[in-house]
């Protein structure tokens, strides 16, 4: 099978000549047509129709810079020298789409290469080693369209290369499948919070004769009126508390030298903003300084530059920076409750007010500990949490799994790209199908 791969230059492969995205003055920004910025080629390789921000484009403009599902995009310069090159394929637009400047587009010919093995070429090593050869280092790292058309790609029949693109592109389906799960449930979870213990809407629902739209069990445990605190009006039986009531810092220092090289690590980079699904991790080998060690199920939660809202859920046992708070409840049943109350925006906002230093602010324990809320009496916090811990075990589980399908995917795609595995493709795609 590998004798029938041939090499042929990619500008050949090609449905038109690569082309430089579009340069648009402020006075045509905010209306229009999305546009794929730099930001979203590299949060996203492969595309979907994402939130981007708009220009507007005169029809001339829309004929020759306007998207199309199977292009490939490419970062044509880049601050990190590694960025320049970076290649991203289109999978999905609902609605006339353009890119800016610092973009190459390449509209793969249908009838002579499939643009998902393109795409997997190019962040394999073998196409990465390719784009290596054409970047450029002067002020910023780059390449040139002309230098990416003459590129030679090594591919197999067009047969093949869909198997060989959908072996692989049924894994990432996997991955994002399970990414949108997750979302959907960390969405539901802070709906809830939020209607719980900010809106209180179960008491107000009660105190206006209306079905609060819970489980008789459940909406017994509201009260049915709302009176005057020092935080406004609170349900009745309720107190103004702080965070300090209910959650500690378990402050485990570890010194690096009795660290395990093989110890799962989290630092800043590894947290996403605004997500609680912490998916990313490394590990401990090399470390030179003191951390702290975290366990399964407690939060994290970034404290150099709050506004950046890194609050996870530990998905193992391991150590992490020292500008990572963790916080664990003082009771098992206050883990939704804390979990919600120190990821929401408010509390964010709170540790960011607060934090000390300009040009690196932090926030300490110490002060997210004063933080004021309106404390329910158990057992509510107990109820919440027994509501939303399927949800948070099953984001971790599905947050394994995910890393599991990566290491699957990055260990065949070497193999497949290359042909070494061409011969078994067939047999490759009915396991990941099972």
């Amino acid at each position: 099978m590998a004798g029938e791969w041939r090499s042929i230059a990619f500008g050949q492969l090609l449905a038109e000549p690569v082309r430089n995205g579009i340069y648009k003055q402020k006075e045509f920004h905010g209306r229009g047509a999305k546009i794929v910025n730099m930001g979203e080629l590299f949060a996203h390789p492969r595309l979907r129709a994402v939130p981007m921000k708009r220009v507007e484009l005169s029809d001339s403009e829309s004929d020759r810079f306007t998207l199309a599902k199977g292009d490939l995009l490419f970062a044509r310069r880049s601050l990190v020298a590694e960025g320049a090159g970076k290649c991203s394929v289109v999978l999905d637009i609902n609605e006339p789409t353009t890119f800016e400047s610092s973009i190459i587009r390449a509209r793969p010919d249908r009838t002579k290469s499939d643009s998902l093995f393109l795409y997997y070429f190019f962040n394999s090593t073998s196409g990465l080693h390719c784009l290596d050869t054409i970047r450029r280092q002067v002020a910023v790292a780059g390449i040139t369209g002309s230098d990416l058309a003459k590129l030679e790609v090594t591919l197999p029949p067009l047969a093949e290369q869909r198997a060989i693109a959908h072996v692989l592109g049924t894994l990432d389906d996997k991955i994002e499948l399970n990414r949108r799960m997750n979302e959907t449930l960390e969405a539901m979870a802070r709906a809830f919070f939020k209607s719980w213990f900010v809106d209180f809407d179960p008491v107000r629902a009660k105190a206006e004769g209306r079905d609060p739209g819970l489980p008789k069990p459940l909406a017994d445990l509201f009260p049915t009126r709302l009176v005057d605190s020092e935080l406004g009006e609170i349900p009745e039986g309720w107190e103004v508390g702080t965070l300090g009531d209910v959650a500690e810092h378990p402050r485990r220092s570890v010194q690096p030298d009795a660290i395990e090289p093989d110890v799962p690590y989290i630092a800043l980079e590894h947290m996403p903003k605004r997500c609680i699904a912490l998916a990313d991790w490394d590990v401990a080998e090399g470390l030179e300084s003191n951390k702290f060690e975290f366990k399964k199920g407690e939060i994290l939660f970034g404290k150099l530059r709050p506004y950046f809202h890194k609050v996870g859920v530990a998905p193992i046992d391991g150590v992490c920076s020292t500008d990572i708070v963790v916080v664990a409840p003082q009771e098992p049943d206050w883990f939704a409750f804390v979990l919600g109350l120190v990821s929401s925006d408010e509390f964010v906002e709170f540790t960011n007010a607060g934090s000390t230093g300009t040009k690196m602010p932090r926030t300490s324990w110490a002060d997210m500990a004063r933080y004021k809320f309106v404390k329910p009496p158990q057992p509510i916090p107990k109820a919440f949490t027994d509501l939303l811990r399927p949800s948070v075990e099953r984001i971790i589980a599905s947050l394994h799994e995910s890393r599991s399908l990566a290491a699957l995917r990055d260990a065949l795609l070497p193999k497949l790209i290359s042909g070494e595995l061409g011969v078994v493709c067939r047999k490759a795609e009915a396991e990941v199908m099972r």
